[in-house]
């Protein structure tokens, strides 16, 4: 199974509030196997006790430490918000990468997905992506590295 694939992707999203964003995240993930339906809860855990907001427009929302149990595989999930959402403190999230990792990739995926997001022309076409397949093309040739 792969980290990241097509129906891993959500383009166009309008999520309320960071809360639905953080759903919507999660529950792609659990959707494609990666994690049970109880991971979404510990997602949304974690956002309350400590925002998942990078800054420059990511927020990349995963569980919280006590969660492992929950995921079966390493996956990422994409939600892709043309309009934003509030992530608090007037930042807005453009772009949510939900993360489930398991066993200790989780530092290697993070620091993977914040590299490739940190770069102005990918952010870019990242945020003007039109389909799951460009989505994926951006990630996997920074994934891979």
């Amino acid at each position: 199974m792969s980290i990241l694939s097509n129906d891993k992707v959500k383009l166009n999203a309008r999520p309320k509030d960071k809360f639905d964003a953080i759903r919507m995240a999660g529950q792609l993930l659990v959707d494609a196997g990666h994690a049970s339906e109880g991971y979404i809860a510990k997602m949304l855990e974690r956002e309350s006790t400590l925002s998942t907001y990078m800054g420059s427009g990511l927020a990349i929302p995963h569980g919280t430490q006590d969660s492992k149990s929950l995921i079966h595989s390493t996956g990422l999930s994409i939600v892709q918000i043309p309009e934003g959402v509030d992530f608090g403190e007037g930042e807005k999230a453009y772009l949510v990468i939900g993360i489930a990792a398991a066993g200790n990739d989780h530092l290697e995926i993070l620091t993977n997905v914040a590299m490739i997001c940190s770069e102005d022309e990918n952010m870019e076409a990242i945020l003007k992506a039109s389909s799951p397949e460009a989505m994926v093309r951006i990630f996997e040739s920074g994934l891979e590295s």
